[in-house]
């Protein structure tokens, strides 16, 4: 059996700053963009991995208090957020710090091996970016 990783969801709060986010400061195409009855499934992903999408999205299925909880919780940046690969760390840093972007830390070699620095995307999920 072979499985492999298709699409990986992200709930954002703003899907306009999402899109600017991921796109333009992280270079990701944007593959596609649904809008439904207020909501937004915006697909987007590395052209070097045409198989594989992430799926940012404002849609929560539950009751008022369900959404305001998940927001929170997005904003407070508690859910799991996404980690990527860079060629060029110190370029891809200054990019997003460049940006404006809140980032919770500078590049640097931690403790499990990796040299990365993590920054949250305008909703408050925790990005990590390594050194490829």
């Amino acid at each position: 059996m072979n499985i492999t990783l298709s699409q990986t969801f992200v709930i954002v709060t703003d899907p306009d700053s999402a899109v600017t986010f991921y796109s333009d400061v992280l270079g990701l195409d944007v593959r596609n963009d649904v809008a439904n009855d207020g909501f937004r499934w915006i697909t987007v992903g590395a052209a070097s991995q045409p198989k594989v999408s992430i799926v940012l999205t404002n849609y929560l299925n539950g009751s008022p208090a369900d959404v305001d909880m998940v927001t929170a919780l997005v904003a407070k940046g508690a859910l799991n957020g996404v980690h990527f690969f860079a060629d060029d760390l110190d370029v891809t840093f200054d990019k997003v710090r460049d940006s404006g972007a809140e980032i919770v830390s500078e590049p640097a070699d931690q403790f499990w091996g990796a040299r990365d620095f993590a920054v949250r995307d305008p909703s408050g999920n925790l990005v990590r970016i390594a050194q490829a």
